[in-house]
């Protein structure tokens, strides 16, 4: 009994080294991978444009096509990967997901035309899931009471290259030209991809929670469950909307006066600051989500977000749209992880792991819808017709929110109990 006892402490002592350690490897990792992956996907239209087209119609078109290409095959391939993760280790997965991304970029870097660009970006989305694989390893390897804490952790190297890779990409995109980026985002992965076969170790010994639905069963919960079905409606339409704008958003910056030299810098810049203030939002506004509940929040950030769409119409100089970006950015910042939080607070108690991946393939079916929407819209209307309709999506989010969704009476007797006792 002894002996078992000493063998339990020192498999958990080992076992807590090796989740930090996990942690700590996958978050320098993922940082250099999504610094990486937003070096160029901003300036994916004057990459098409090097590949020969020319005519602005066509290049919207094919932006919004060879950008949500990742998403269409993603969607039908991470459930896959996610089981054979299952199957044979999470540390492959992960493993194979970089050297997948790495491929991918090579060959994107070597296109000779919009067709093999699209191509391999579909193969990209096939190939990878990068993401999923690092969530999945991460959540296996840590202590339950440690979960929140090394999501929130990871999570954050994933804003910080988000924020970065634009305004990187577009110095270098400037200096070297954009060809040469893929080079190097495909170093990038290789290199994380070695990092990860070296310094990460997978418990095999972890025991996995058996799972108690199917993930048809979550799906059903989503559309039967009022609310839920309200949230996963705006789950759906914000990130259409927010995704329309993205692979165009550099030929809306073309529009001003910005010396050609500079383009992909600036950029760079304007779209960099959005993802800044979207960090720093976030903690505000959970804080007023906590204060105030969801409902009220997620109406303010919605229509804010819609009006300071609308407004890009308007803007006359570069300066004065970093600024609206900015506010951009701040609005959007308590849009998905309260629709997230939401999704959490009415999913049963045995169904919530399940129901917060349902609200991830919503997330990935929004991403996947609104760059092929935003394309065409931009295509027949020009880019102020997208800015006209993506704000118009959100307003009416906001409207769906106020009309439809009821908060529940816990949530408003907790709030008020919590507002009182800040009196006494």
């Amino acid at each position: 009994m002894k002996s078992k006892t000493a063998k339990y402490f020192v498999s958990y002592s080992v076992f807590m080294e090796y989740w930090k350690k996990n942690l700590y490897v996958l978050w320098g990792t993922q940082f250099l991978v999504m610094l990486g992956m937003h070096m160029l996907i901003p300036f994916l239209p004057f990459y098409i444009k090097e590949l020969g087209i020319n005519n602005p119609d066509e290049i919207s078109r094919w932006s919004g096509l060879v950008f949500a290409g990742t998403f269409i095959t993603s969607f039908i391939a991470t459930p896959i990967w996610g089981s054979l993760g299952d199957r044979y280790g999470k540390k492959l997965m992960v493993v194979r997901a970089l050297f997948g991304l790495a491929l991918s970029q090579v060959l994107m870097g070597f296109s000779q035309d919009v067709y093999q660009l699209l191509l391999f970006r579909l193969l990209q989305g096939a190939i990878s899931g990068f993401i999923a694989a690092t969530l999945a390893l991460v959540s296996t390897s840590t202590p339950r009471e440690n979960i929140g804490y090394a999501l929130g952790i990871l999570q954050s190297s994933t804003a910080g290259g988000t924020m970065l890779g634009p305004a990187v990409g577009g110095f270098l995109a400037d200096i070297i030209g954009y060809r040469e980026i893929f080079f190097i985002t495909a170093s990038l992965c290789f290199i994380g991809g070695f990092i990860v076969i070296k310094f990460v170790q997978e418990v095999n010994n972890v025991i996995p929670v058996k799972a108690s639905s199917s993930v048809l069963q979550n799906f059903r919960t989503m559309i039967t469950n009022r609310k839920l079905r309200i949230i996963g409606v705006v789950i759906i339409l914000s990130q259409m909307a927010s995704l329309m704008i993205e692979p165009l958003f550099a030929l809306f910056v073309e529009n001003f006066k910005t010396s050609t030299r500079y383009l992909s810098t600036v950029t760079g810049i304007t779209i960099a600051v959005s993802g800044v203030f979207m960090v720093i939002s976030s903690p505000w506004w959970g804080k007023r989500n906590d204060k105030y509940g969801f409902k009220q929040n997620l109406i303010m950030s919605l229509t804010w977000t819609g009006i300071a769409y609308s407004l890009h119409m308007v803007i006359p100089t570069i300066l004065t749209l970093i600024l609206l970006r900015a506010v951009l950015g701040f609005a959007r910042g308590g849009i998905l992880h309260s629709l997230y939080s939401m999704t959490n607070l009415h999913s049963p108690e045995s169904q919530k792991s399940g129901m917060i991946g349902v609200a991830s393939s919503l997330t990935v079916l929004g991403n996947m819808i609104g760059p092929l929407s935003g394309g065409m819209i931009a295509s027949y209307f020009g880019l102020n017709g997208v800015f006209i309709i993506n704000s118009i999506i959100f307003l009416m989010c906001s409207v769906i929110v106020w009309s439809y969704y009821i908060e529940p009476a816990k949530i408003n007797q907790n709030l008020k109990t919590t507002n009182e006792s800040t009196l006494i």
